[in-house]
């Protein structure tokens, strides 16, 4: 019997992917339609080939600029280049210029390059991340090739091809966010001192300043983030197994070394998912707006989530497919909204992906081909392409309320590209005029708000107003921005300090990012402030929130409270702090203080479990 459930055990692990590939010998004709043909699509969509070799090979990334052209990461020497042999891989340009949805022009922006695993236009030319340097490339004489680099940042880790710096992304404060993995020790030097990562996480950076910083730590390779509409932020994870995780600013997930709590993604038991794109726009039907599109590339899947709000957080559920297929070189690796309204899906196509069973020089791998898909809902035709390059401010202004979020960040983009002050003039004339016609809780108003954060123009009355909307969603979204403000320590708060608001807010959510707002500023005066959180019902993202303010500002409040442990104004609140501070004299004092109080049987219960944590057997004693 035994034998034979080791035999059973066996068949499973040799029919996973990772050990399947090791005996394939039915390695498919390369041709695109023949791919194309194998797809099971969602009913009412459709599918065609944007782009394909020769046009490009192999693609890592890819994001579109406001002009609609489609920027590419590309590397045929994945993954290690072989002795001898010069490193030439490109960043790619496609464009579609007769807007039927298939590209017809393709330019190599860059070459020479060693495995660019990320790639973000802008600023006049694009980001890329490479090997151990994030890097800026830019065409200065006009002939459409890069003849200028610069090095940005230098000292991210390499010992892993698919586990270095990736998945660039422009998010709505103007900051470029992007990913390294669990394999990665990065130890980077910048205007503001050094700043590490070791193993995976998510870094955010402002080129305009050049500040880096940590925005999440943990998972085992995640290469998908994503924004939605109200600027909250998920991850995919390549080798994890727990599906879509929400990612709040300090947020930890397993495998971030020397973590002592971790938060855990949505989907327990999901496969591998690579890249990740929230829905929106008019070209999709109504039920699809706001789910995450992202791949089990493993599985030759192009899988669909559903988010819910769930207390500060969400819940996901996995819907029917957008695309499966038994076609076993279908690779999807990365999925972005067109301005066409379509989804865009690279495919890395590859019989064989990287992992250590299979060898790095196996013939089986595909270092040539790769194809770019285009998803349309037939039901809707496809949307014209936005024209914001050459718009005024006053028109990119107005794009800011589009229905698809991809035309308000691409106005972003190209606003935070143009003279500030005159910027700066028209928001304040659009704001004037919002004020007599639309309600608090509008998305505009967000988005006015994000590109004063975008130019670095704080506005104190407006960030005041929103955090008083009725939609939590908007007071979470405009509480993360003021929280995230490069010049908010510039700010003087007239009627309140909006952390008070926050903190108190009946939305979770919103007390979340209250608790977020306080990392920069944590001291002994507001020990007792925060903790009043515990006052409303608390969930696993506020007590975890909670903990690390707490542990990483522990410096600052620690002695305060161990000298004067009657600031705190309430039992719950001073149990929490012994579970950090685990002080004996701590214990003693709260002995002194309640063994006479009249308490709340629920409360007398904690402060007995508090006592027997951090006391003595005197205190205890003394206590009983």
């Amino acid at each position: 019997m035994t034998r034979h459930i080791h035999c059973l055990l066996l068949l499973l692990v040799l029919a996973h992917p990772t050990f399947a590939q090791r005996n394939l010998t039915d390695i498919p004709v390369p041709d695109p339609e023949e791919e194309r043909k194998t797809f099971q699509v969602a009913e009412g969509f459709e599918v065609n080939l944007y782009a394909a070799d020769p046009l490009l090979a192999k693609p890592i990334q890819m994001n579109f600029d406001p002009a609609g052209r489609l920027w590419v990461a590309s590397s045929e020497t994945y993954p290690q280049i072989e002795p001898g042999k010069a490193a030439n891989d490109k960043i790619i340009i496609l464009e579609d210029t007769d807007e039927d949805g298939r590209a017809d022009k393709t330019r190599v922006f860059a070459d020479g390059l060693l495995i660019p695993t990320g790639i973000e236009p802008g600023d006049g030319g694009c980001y890329v991340g490479a090997s151990t340097e994030l890097l800026h490339l830019k065409d200065t004489d006009g002939d459409g090739k890069a003849d200028k680099t610069r090095v940005l940042l230098s000292g991210f880790g390499t010992e892993d091809t698919h586990h270095i710096i990736h998945t660039l992304r422009w998010g709505p404060d103007g900051c470029l966010y992007f990913n390294q993995s669990i394999y990665i020790h990065s130890h980077i030097e910048t205007p503001y001192g050094p700043r590490r990562l070791n193993g995976g996480g998510v870094w955010q950076y402002r080129p305009e300043t050049e500040r880096l910083e940590v925005y999440c730590k943990g998972l085992v390779n995640p290469w998908g983030f994503a924004f939605d509409r109200w600027g909250q932020t998920f991850v995919t994870d390549g080798a994890g197994g727990e599906g879509i995780n929400y990612a709040f600013p300090g947020a930890v997930f397993p495998t971030s070394p020397g973590a002592r709590r971790v938060l855990h993604g949505m989907n327990p038991g999901s496969p591998k998912f690579c890249g990740l794109e929230i829905i929106s726009g008019r070209q999709l039907p109504d039920d699809w707006q706001d789910d995450l599109i992202t791949h089990d590339f493993r599985g030759h899947r192009v899988c669909r989530f559903k988010l819910s709000e769930d207390g500060s957080g969400y819940s996901s559920r996995e819907m029917p497919e957008l695309i499966k297929t038994s076609h076993v070189a279908f690779r999807p690796i990365d999925v972005k909204m067109g301005p066409d309204g379509a989804i865009y899906i690279a495919d890395w196509y590859n019989p064989i992906i990287q992992h250590g069973e299979v060898d790095f020089r196996d013939p089986r791998r595909d270092h040539t081909h790769g194809r770019i898909w285009r998803v349309t809902y037939k039901g809707k035709p496809a949307l014209k392409r936005p024209k914001l390059v050459d718009a005024s401010i006053d028109d990119l202004i107005e794009a800011l309320k589009s229905p698809e979020m991809w035309t308000r960040q691409m106005a972003k983009r190209v606003l935070k590209e143009r003279d500030h002050d005159e910027v700066d003039a028209a928001l304040a004339l659009a704001v004037a005029v919002e004020t007599n016609q639309s309600p608090l809780h509008s998305e505009y108003w967000l988005n006015l708000l994000q590109t004063y954060q975008t130019i670095d123009k704080p506005r104190q009355r407006l960030a005041e107003a929103l955090l008083e909307a009725t939609d939590h969603r908007m007071r979470a979204a405009s509480g993360r921005t003021l929280a995230g403000w490069p010049a908010v320590g510039r700010l003087s708060y007239r009627r309140y300090d909006p952390l008070d608001a926050m903190l108190f807010d009946k939305h979770p959510r919103v007390r979340l990012e209250g608790i977020h707002a306080l990392h920069g500023k944590m001291s002994a005066k507001h020990i007792d402030w925060v903790l009043r959180v515990l006052d409303s019902k608390m969930d696993e993202n506020l007590d975890f929130s909670l903990w690390s303010l707490l542990t990483n500002h522990r410096a600052n409040w620690e002695s305060a409270v161990l000298s004067k442990p009657e600031t705190i104004s309430n039992v719950r609140a001073i149990l929490y702090l012994t579970k950090i501070i685990e002080s004996s004299e701590l214990a003693t004092k709260l002995v002194d203080r309640y063994r006479n109080a009249k308490l709340e049987f629920d409360d007398r219960v904690l402060l007995t479990q508090g006592i027997g944590q951090a006391g003595t057997a005197e205190d205890i004693g003394n206590w009983t």
